[in-house]
């Protein structure tokens, strides 16, 4: 085993919550900080168009994974994209930005045992993040190393989707992150000039010339070494070699909702049992290490169209070299399109005081892994999920190997609730589909082809074709309570210089996507760590 190196902060996990901290934290220019990334580099052009998110839900971008069967979803084993790239989620995501609802973030510090995470506290964090091109006030920053626009051209079918939905009854909203949360409209994208502003391009990639910041990629960790009740360093193997780096301040774990709890697992951290069950010698018991996962599961319905009126049709030659042609000579076209133009916040039980449904329109089908195209090739997909799911999986060890997967099971569906909130989402997708301004373009509705309407019909279609919606969170989760893994400043229990700071530590699931809640989240824990 090679030894020797020493820095003052080792993160482990490029993703991107590591990479907003190797940013940070490299400002102090006496700190030596070493980032270590399990995946590869993000060189590959896919990732910086747009467009290219078409491809990332499958292949060599993503691990692989895939969930236990799941017991309440027809016992389907369900494709579960994670990362395998720097930037992590940032870096193969749809590009929406959303930030969630402020009750979200209050209920955190009120009800879940987090003071100092409520909206008030927390937003300074979102808006030093932010670098917003349009939009500007109390509720977004424009300076921030997170290129925030709006698409450029949004697509036609996209337009029609937002009539659409404003036919159903749902007013137009231009800024789901301001005031006022519910309607439709055009979701912003962490993209600046036409290509995608990941973590790693908004934040390391102008921290990698500080001398200061060592980034090394291709590295499988295998454990958080320990000296008593104190984190000291991390082993890792890299080209067949195993490596120990030491740390003299903290070791930051940012590996996500499936990576982080499986290091603390293979490093002897978390519930006896499992530890005992893999022959994991018990260096300190956590029971609420890889429990508390919780996922937004999103259903499809698909619609063919009546002509190559969506982006699919871009997919063959001729068109596909004309859009090309039109991004490389003036950053414009179908290329700049993230696929998820438009969406909505909306209400399955209207006595809710803040939308409990989302909505994620695609302007062409068969865009993710376990989404089907349609046979003419022109296709429209619109996607649903409950935002605040009570139905709580867990990750869990495969073996004490630490290069086989961990078995993740986000126990979909497990909760009647989620059931009733899902079902309503299909029927309202259904309802938005059979509008005027988006009738008049769909041929057939190819999935669901013959979902009865009413209530029995849409939970078994959410059964059969819901997966997930790329949001695990909560499986280290902060708080106070016997099954909280990190304090209100991170600090994994019971473990000096150990900090987790991802969307693990979520004690529950906020209403959006989770791309800028999880940014926000690496902001206040660089200043955390620095002491501010």
């Amino acid at each position: 085993m090679n030894t020797g190196d020493h820095f003052d902060f080792v993160i482990v996990g490029g993703g991107t919550a590591g990479c907003v901290l190797a940013s940070r934290l490299t400002e102090l220019a006496d700190a030596s900080v070493l980032l270590l990334e399990a995946g590869h580099r993000d060189r590959n052009p896919l990732i910086h168009v747009p467009v290219g998110f078409a491809k990332m839900t499958s292949g060599p971008f993503t691990w692989g994974l895939k969930t236990v069967p799941q017991r309440h979803a027809e016992n389907r084993e369900i494709p579960y994209a994670q990362a395998k790239v720097i930037g992590g989620g940032s870096s193969i995501n749809a590009l929406v930005f959303t930030r969630g609802n402020p009750m979200d973030y209050d209920r955190w510090a009120n009800e879940e045992g987090c003071p100092g995470w409520s909206f008030a506290e927390i937003q300074q964090y979102f808006l030093r993040s932010e670098g917003n091109s349009i939009l500007s006030g109390s509720y977004h920053g424009t300076e921030g190393p997170l290129g925030v626009s709006n698409i450029p051209d949004p697509q036609g079918m996209t337009r029609a989707f937002l009539q659409a939905c404003q036919q159903t009854g749902m007013p137009y909203n231009p800024d789901f992150n301001g005031a006022v949360q519910e309607g439709a409209g055009a979701y912003q994208t962490t993209t600046r000039n036409g290509r995608r502003c990941s973590a790693a391009v908004g934040y390391l990639t102008p921290a990698l010339g500080r001398s200061n910041l060592t980034v090394r990629t291709d590295c499988v960790v295998h454990r958080i070494d320990l000296d008593g009740n104190r984190a000291t360093g991390v082993t890792y193997q890299r080209g067949g070699k195993l490596v120990s780096v030491s740390a003299g301040s903290e070791i930051i774990i940012t590996a996500g909702a499936v990576g982080s709890p499986k290091l603390m697992l293979l490093s002897g951290i978390g519930p006896a049992g499992e530890l005992k069950r893999h022959d994991i010698e018990v260096k300190n018991e956590l029971q609420g290490v890889g429990k508390n996962l919780s996922d937004h599961f999103g259903v499809d319905i698909v619609a063919e169209l009546n002509g190559p009126k969506s982006l699919d049709k871009y997919g063959r030659f001729p068109l596909m070299y004309w859009a090309a042609l039109q991004y490389a000579m003036f950053r414009s076209g179908p290329v700049t399109s993230n696929v998820v133009e438009g969406g909505a916040f909306w209400y399955a039980d209207t006595s809710n005081e803040v939308p409990d449904l989302q909505f994620h329109f695609l302007a062409g089908a068969g865009a993710e892994e376990g989404v089907p195209g349609v046979p003419s090739g022109s296709g429209i997909t619109l996607n649903s999920y409950t935002l605040r799911p009570r139905s709580r999986g867990e990750i869990t060890l495969r073996s004490a190997n630490p290069k086989d997967q961990a078995m993740v099971n986000p126990n979909f569906l497990a909760e009647p609730e989620d059931v009733k909130t899902s079902s309503e989402g299909v029927r309202i997708s259904c309802e938005i589909f059979s509008q005027p301004a988006l009738r008049k373009h769909i041929r057939r509705m190819h999935n669901p082809a013959e979902t009865p309407p009413d209530a029995d019909g849409f939970a078994d279609y959410a059964r059969q074709y819901g997966r997930t919606s790329y949001h695990p969170n909560g499986t280290c989760k902060m708080g106070t309570d016997p099954m909280a893994v990190v304090d209100p400043e991170l600090r994994v229990r019971g473990i000096d210089g150990l900090r987790i700071c991802d969307s693990s530590i979520f004690p529950s699931l906020i209403g959006s996507n989770t791309n800028a809640p999880t940014i926000m989240v690496a902001e206040k824990a660089a200043d955390l760590i620095r002491g501010n």
